[in-house]
């Protein structure tokens, strides 16, 4: 294995870190990481990302390069505020700390916050001057991270992305994408959901990685970063292009519990400033992902009804 070429991952195992971990061997980086649960995998350690002493210890053992933060209660996970703030705050703190006491000298430090630090603005695209409106403790945890890792960027290299949404093969269900490629996949007659004029910023999670992997071998740090397409796309678009993959159409009924007053009918990002600092991006377009997922979900579904 060549010098710089150790990557450390905290949550190695979640839905990104799986692609980061691939992105990153495909590029010959020796890969070690953190998992909340023994998993079994070499260079995998289960641990607590608060218990500071035994990621420390991990640390020394791994001596990476380059780390990536990952680890994070999301939205979609919790309704506990305190288990939140304790997990994406307080564990962001304990790793730096950990990374500091370690006496290893990272090249670079890669931080997952969040797009949802900008809650609903009035116009589009997003750029990263755009003042925070955080409407959850998910997004108020985030933007917190963000104030700290600027209490830190002069004592190590710190980059903070500003992920929007993405999406994959072996995302949880209950993400919007996921769903509605389960629904199809199933030739299910109907689907639930909210508004569906509405328009997002989604990208490919393969995308995604690579820019987490393009940004902790340039040279910036001390910046924070979006992480987008640079475009939107509705409900409706994506319903129809689903049709069009599956031959299939479904009714949609709007759940009342799914729709948000005042919502936004288009947000999507800002790339300028990534591609400014890692050269030109390689971002998907939707229907590419989504045939991607359609295609996986309708195998496995052919293999469970086979077995």
């Amino acid at each position: 294995m060549s010098l710089g070429k150790r990557a450390f991952i905290t949550a190695v195992d979640s839905f990104t870190g799986r692609y980061l971990s691939t992105e990153l061997a495909d590029h010959c980086y020796e890969v070690f990481g953190t998992t909340r649960r023994p998993d079994g995998e070499a260079g995998h350690e289960a641990c607590d990302i608060n218990d500071q002493a035994r990621l420390t210890e991990i640390l020394r053992r791994a001596r990476p390069d380059v780390v990536f933060h990952l680890a994070a209660i999301t939205v979609a996970q919790y309704d506990s505020g305190r288990e939140i703030y304790t997990t994406n705050l307080l564990g962001t703190l304990s790793l730096l700390e950990a990374i500091a006491a370690s006496g290893i000298a990272c090249r670079k430090v890669l931080l997952a916050g969040s797009a949802h630090i900008y809650g609903n603005q009035p116009r589009s695209p997003i750029d990263e001057n755009f003042s925070p409106t955080p409407a959850s403790d998910y997004a108020v945890s985030k933007l917190a991270l963000e104030y700290l890792a600027k209490l830190w960027f002069g004592r190590m290299p710190l980059i903070v992305v500003r992920p929007f949404n993405f999406a994959g093969v072996g995302q949880s269900f209950n993400r919007l994408l996921p769903k509605i490629v389960d629904h199809f996949a199933r030739r299910a007659p109907e689907i639930e959901l909210g508004n569906t004029d509405v328009a997002r910023d989604f990208s490919d999670v393969r995308d995604v990685v690579d820019s987490y992997r393009r940004l902790v071998e340039c040279e910036a740090h001390s910046v924070i970063v979006n992480i987008c397409s640079g475009k939107s796309y509705s409900l409706e678009k994506i319903l129809e292009i689903l049709s069009k993959i599956s031959g299939h159409s479904l009714s949609v009924r709007v759940n009342p519990e799914f729709v948000r007053e005042n919502d936004v009918k288009a947000l999507w990002g800002d790339n300028q400033l990534l591609s400014s600092l890692i050269g030109p991006l390689r971002y998907r377009p939707i229907e590419e992902t989504l045939e991607w997922m359609y295609a996986t979900a309708v195998a496995s579904s052919e293999t469970r009804r086979v077995l």
